[in-house]
C-alpha cells in the first residue's frame, strides 16, 4: 500500500473516536448515593473535615459516550 493511502485511512480513524464524559458531583449527592463508590468515599471523607474546600468530583454512574 502506498504512503498516501495509509495516512489516509489514519486521519480518519482519529476522528472518529468516542469519548467519555461525567458530571462532577458535590458531597450531598455522594452522601446520598444508593451506590457508593471509592472516588465518591474519599471525596466524602475529605469533605467531612473542617476547613475542606471542594469542587466536586467526577460520578461514574453519570457517565456517558459523546
Amino acid at each position: 500500500m502506498s504512503k498516501v493511502k495509509m495516512a489516509k485511512r489514519n486521519k480518519n480513524a482519529g476522528s472518529e473516536r468516542r469519548q467519555m464524559e461525567m458530571k462532577l458531583v458535590l458531597w450531598e449527592t455522594c452522601a446520598v448515593c444508593k451506590t457508593p463508590c471509592e472516588r465518591g468515599l474519599r471525596y466524602l471523607d475529605r469533605m467531612r473535615r473542617a476547613g475542606a474546600a471542594g469542587k466536586g468530583v467526577p460520578c461514574i454512574l453519570t457517565r456517558k459516550w459523546v
